[in-house]
Parts: structure tokens; sequence; C-alpha cells
């Protein structure tokens, strides 16, 4: 009779944990919300070139986008990474570096020749981009996206942010930006806007001969 009792309990013991278990994930799974993936900002077009609207700019052509109180994401904008061209290396800080605001940081390659860019913020590099440092050719093709370089812990980012380009003072030094380049490579006005939509992807083959360091330093304050 003993026996009997405690299997009859040990039945309806396992009964109730059944029954309490299904209601659980007939709850968790009515409870679950698929997010829809987050849109990317389509970037606007001026002068022939990529701009964000969620990113900072430092006039030597690179950006910060802000991830946090005081984790910066930085890259390369759209003007730099067409006047750069078809790059075959990039050499980017190691984490745990200390950057500044304006030092020259980034390397690229393009057929042999290099050229330096400039951290848009300042604090200690957090992590880079391994695919990037794999295929240089992502800062051309998504200079916004999954072409960004490298994250900085920026104890003083309010501030860095304020000495930065943004809001309605992109569009004009982006104009300016490009009129300086036509200047420069006036036979390319075609390769700049094409039917006034993107400036071509890569404007090296326009560039005076022997000219892309120093108008690569130019423009992004290295020289």
């Amino acid at each position: 009779m003993t026996v009997l009792l405690v299997t009859v309990m040990v039945l309806v013991v396992l009964t109730i944990d059944f029954v309490l278990s299904r209601k659980e994930r007939r709850a968790s799974e009515a409870n679950k919300v698929e997010r829809p993936a987050q849109p990317r900002l389509v970037p606007s077009v001026v002068g022939g070139f990529k701009v964000a609207s969620n990113v900072a700019y430092h006039p030597g052509h690179t950006w910060a986008a802000a991830e946090g109180a005081q984790l910066v994401r930085v890259g390369i904008d759209d003007f730099a990474a067409k006047l750069t061209g078809r790059l075959q290396n990039v050499s980017l800080p190691l984490p745990g570096t200390w950057v500044r605001q304006g030092q020259a940081v980034i390397t690229v390659e393009h057929e042999g020749r290099s050229a330096k860019m400039v951290s848009p913020i300042e604090g200690t590099v957090m992590s880079i981009n391994p695919a990037v440092a794999a295929d240089p050719e992502l800062m051309r093709s998504d200079a916004y996206g999954d072409g960004w370089l490298f994250t900085v812990q920026a104890p003083d980012a309010k501030t860095m942010f304020r000495n930065l380009i943004n809001g309605s003072m992109v569009r004009g030094w982006m104009e300016d930006a490009t009129r300086r380049l036509q200047t420069v490579m006036p036979q390319a006005a075609g390769a700049l806007s094409q039917d006034g939509g993107l400036a071509a992807d890569d404007l090296t083959p326009n560039l005076p001969e022997g000219k892309w360091e120093q108008i690569a330093g130019e423009f992004f304050l290295t020289r």
C-alpha cells in the first residue's frame, strides 16, 4: 500500500511539473517579440560625396559617432574613401593606445604610396575593426557602416565633439572641400559629380601625376 501511495505521489508531482513547464514555455513564446533590424541611415549627398547625419566630422575627413557616454566609433568619410581610392593596406593604432584629437594615427597605402589620417577624438583605443584590417576596400564601399576603423574610450567625449563639424555646418564644409578638390583636379569635373549624383568611387586616376600623397596630406591635415 505504501509503495502504491509513493508511486501515485511521484506521478502527481511529475504531472504538475510537466503542466507548469508547458505553461512557462507558452508564456515565454508569447512574450517573444521579434525586433526588426535597425534601419541603416541613408546618407545624403553633398558635392558628390555621401554625408551621414549620425556622425560628427573632423576637418581632416575622419568621423566620430557616440556609442555611449564615453565610447566613440571612428571611421573615414566618403570624401576620404574616394580620394584614397583602392587601398592595399591600412594600419590602425593598437588597442590600449592613447590617441589625441587631430593626431595622425591611421596610415593608408595606395599603389606603394602611403598617406596619414587623423583621429577625430581623444582617448584610449578599445578595439579595431578586424574586417577592415583584412579588407581595406570596406572603407570605400561602406565608409559609415562596416568600414569603421576603431573604437575609443573618450573620458572627455563631450568636449571633443564640440570641436568637430556636425549638423548644419556639414553641408558648407563638404561643399568647400569639393570646390578645393576641383581646383587641384579640374580635368575630373565629371568624376567628382556624375550628373549631380555621386562622385566616382576611385578618384585617384584623375589626380595630377605624382600628387596623390601631397593632395591627401593637404585634405587630411597631415602635411
